[in-house]
């Protein structure tokens, strides 16, 4: 699949490596993919991006994906059918973090993968990483394009559930809104 990728999608994958590598994570994962894109400049994506206000609000999609990192990678819907049951996520991760130090439940970095410490070599892609690149063949194939292009990742990251998708939306990247700003680039071009 990855001969049918353009050089932009192609570096979105490879910024998703290192931001995995700089992160200690042992494996790649959304959450990097959509750093990888936030990157990226003269692209399709990073039109989109820019033309939706967030290519200058790099910092909040990292401080909220951070806070995502740090309820232990809970989507919002999560943490709120956890309240539902009447669990307190925030009280938990007070708690845990009150015993076991701030962080504690941090997702990403040093540990995922059942590693530590920095480590190189071959940097797997976790599974909804792995899901995530096929829904953008998929969303290609869907639009009649022939090959993936980096706005196809940044389709497919706001068309699945899941904590990248939430950041997006929550700085107005859904996927309607990436659909509506590539379909009036391309009447333009």
């Amino acid at each position: 699949m990855f001969e049918r990728f353009t050089k932009d999608a192609r570096a979105v994958v490879l910024g998703a490596v290192d931001h995995a590598e700089r992160s200690h994570a042992a494996l790649v994962d959304e959450e990097h993919l959509l750093l990888a894109l936030l990157d990226r400049e003269a692209s399709r994506a990073a039109f989109v991006l820019a033309s939706l206000g967030v290519s200058g609000r790099c910092d909040s999609v990292e401080r909220a994906l951070a806070e995502v990192r740090r309820r232990g990678g809970l989507s919002r819907a999560e943490a709120e059918a956890l309240s539902g049951l009447g669990i307190d996520l925030t009280e938990v991760v007070s708690r845990v973090e009150e015993t076991h130090g701030a962080g504690a439940l941090e997702t990403g970095g040093r540990g995922r993968g059942g590693r530590s410490g920095r480590w190189s070599g071959h940097r797997p892609f976790t599974r909804g990483a792995k899901d995530l690149l096929t829904q953008a063949l998929r969303v290609a194939t869907a639009r009649r394009d022939r090959r993936i292009g980096d706005e196809h990742v940044l389709l497919a990251l706001t068309a699945r559930p899941g904590i990248a998708a939430e950041v997006l939306a929550d700085h107005g990247v859904t996927y309607e809104a990436v659909e509506r700003v590539l379909g009036s680039g391309e009447k333009e071009g």
